[in-house]
């Protein structure tokens, strides 16, 4: 289950009056189609008065839930649709022309908005949720993270028997990347973090569960004042599963890198690009001097990590984006991964796309393929580069020039699309009876 879906379901379950169904649907699963979906909706329907339909709207699962809403008024579905997710959160305005079947949308996070909207019916007017025929004021919704149930806790997810789980331990993030949409999600926060001692007691949980792989879904872990806690909180514990943590690379410190080396630990760093030109373009800046200097200690000490960089970038071209690829090679990183931007809805970058000159491939997942600096031949070699990284992980070449002498197996774009995205991707769907 979603983690996402899980404290949506884990706040109904606890504060929400009626019965709440859940329906996990990941998009790389076959079974999943508009078709399937409709009909077992339509199901609980006829069981059922008063049915509420919400929907976790991702960029990956947009089409499917497209078909799903016309398929399903057109079948006689009578009851509210909800939609929130990025989706909807960073669409400024026009959502009942791009949604026309919906009737509700929320902006933000929406644990606290959908159990209003569950436990109030009638309630027309929720700060952050725009109603259908109304005035919409583009507004985020307002949340305390510290009030929020935990799914682990609540039972909404059992540790018991995974593997493999994805955990959170704060929300939105303070810096102010172009391209990403954490920015916009954290600015009505008036705290980032978690309540810290729900995760302390999470940790706790995990351990005696025998979790033997935790994803932290923060986007910059490093930057919570509990990140030393909670790292500590699981050597306590003599926790011996994997860590996977998103960080900034400029923020480790040696106490930090230290904790780390006592667990498995693994990293995984955004670079983006070594360019200013690049990063100035997307607010994105590096300071390559404390990079060179951790990605320095992370190798003495055999750390674990991996650094991702974007080829597409407004004033990036061919020859630059090699040489971020050499640079990484040649500082040794183990796994580097390049991935094509994407003008996320809402986003700075999707709203300056002329400046640059960015144009977009069709299809529900479009990836920029030229610019003002790079034609789409550029594009295709850049492609070919991330190919080849994706072959070599773990046994990358020392330099691009030893690395552009392999021949990847042709351009693979699927690899970015719906169907190939992680298990946890899908479209989230809870059904709530409404208590009238």
């Amino acid at each position: 289950m979603p983690l996402g879906h899980a404290s949506l379901l884990a706040s109904l379950l606890k504060l929400g009056n009626g019965e709440a169904i859940s329906i996990v649907a990941p998009i790389n699963d076959p079974s999943t189609n508009p078709h399937s979906l409709k009909s077992r909706i339509l199901e609980l329907s006829e069981e059922r008065n008063d049915l509420d339909l919400a929907i976790g709207a991702y960029v990956w699962a947009e089409d499917v839930i497209k078909e799903l809403l016309v398929l399903l008024r057109a079948s006689g579905f009578v009851g509210r649709i909800i939609l929130g997710g990025p989706q909807i959160s960073y669409t400024p305005c026009g959502l009942e022309e791009l949604y026309p079947e919906a009737d509700i949308f929320v902006r933000g996070y929406g644990e606290m908005a959908i159990v209003a909207l569950f436990n109030n019916p009638r309630m027309t007017r929720i700060e952050g949720v725009h109603f259908a025929g109304q005035t919409d004021l583009n507004l985020q919704t307002l949340v305390d993270l510290s009030m929020l149930p935990s799914p682990w806790l609540s039972g909404a997810i059992d540790p018991q028997g995974q593997r493999f789980i994805r955990w959170e331990t704060q929300r939105g993030c303070s810096f102010r990347c172009s391209f990403c949409q954490h920015k916009e999600a954290g600015m009505r926060l008036v705290k980032r973090e978690l309540d810290e001692g729900r995760i302390m007691v999470e940790i706790d949980l995990f351990c005696r569960s025998g979790v033997e792989e935790i994803a932290v879904l923060d986007p910059i872990f490093n930057t919570g004042p509990l990140a030393k806690s909670i790292l500590q909180r699981f050597i306590d514990n003599g926790f011996t599963g994997k860590l996977a943590l998103q960080c900034r690379a400029e923020m480790c410190d040696d106490e930090f890198l230290r904790m780390a080396s006592n667990l498995d630990v693994k990293f995984e760093f955004g670079l983006q690009t070594i360019h200013p030109a690049e990063w100035r373009a997307v607010n994105r800046p590096n300071n390559m001097r404390k990079v060179n200097e951790v990605f320095d200690k992370m190798n003495s000490t055999d750390l674990d990590y991996e650094v991702s960089i974007i080829f597409g970038l407004p004033n990036q071209t061919l020859s630059s984006f090699q040489e971020t690829v050499d640079w990484c090679l040649r500082k040794k990183v183990p796994v580097i991964k390049a991935f094509p931007l994407m003008l996320l809805r809402g986003t700075e970058i999707e709203q300056r796309r002329d400046e640059w000159g960015l144009v977009e491939s069709d299809g529900s997942m479009p990836v920029v393929l030229e610019s003002d600096t790079f034609s789409q031949h550029d594009w295709n070699r850049m492609f070919e580069i991330s190919e080849l990284l994706k072959e070599t992980e773990g046994k990358h070449p020392e330099t691009v020039q030893k690395l552009i002498y392999k021949h990847p197996r042709g351009l693979r774009l699927e690899r970015f699309m719906p169907v190939h995205q992680m298990s946890n991707t899908g479209t989230s769907l809870l059904i709530h009876e409404a208590s009238r």
